[in-house]
């Protein structure tokens, strides 16, 4: 599976990605992706997920970004140790494409700082790239 890991002041960002062909309609330019994030602390202070900023390209250099609250429709908090894991999809006008960004974290001092989402690879396999 594509994927992508990275790892900002102790947190780790892992995404996988899987083409979704039963949400996909090829011949009306309509691919749909689902991308499994894994958010991990690893650092020595309690932090919250408040906000993520993604970049998302097509085979076509087409770009669009989204911006919004939480993840899913959540604010997860993570103790030192624990872990956050979700799944969402994307539509692309292409069968290949890649995503990449950061999510707005706050540390328990009320700090914010930026995580990264490392760039990785959305691609319908039955297509030769």
């Amino acid at each position: 599976m594509p994927g992508s890991e990275a790892v900002t002041q102790g947190v780790r960002i892992e995404v996988e990605s899987r083409y979704a062909p039963e949400q996909s309609q090829p011949f009306q330019q309509h691919w749909f992706f689902y991308y499994t994030v894994r958010i991990s602390n690893e650092g020595f202070e309690t932090v919250q997920l408040v906000s993520r900023h993604w970049i998302i390209t097509d085979a076509n250099g087409h770009v669009e970004e989204v911006k919004g609250p939480g993840v899913v429709g959540q604010q997860p908090v993570l103790a030192p140790g624990e872990s956050f894991e979700y799944t969402s999809g994307c539509p692309l006008r292409t069968p290949t494409g890649s995503m990449h960004g950061t999510y707005q974290m706050v540390s328990e001092d009320g700090e914010g700082f930026d995580v990264e989402i490392a760039r990785f690879e959305l691609r319908e396999p039955y297509t030769v790239h």
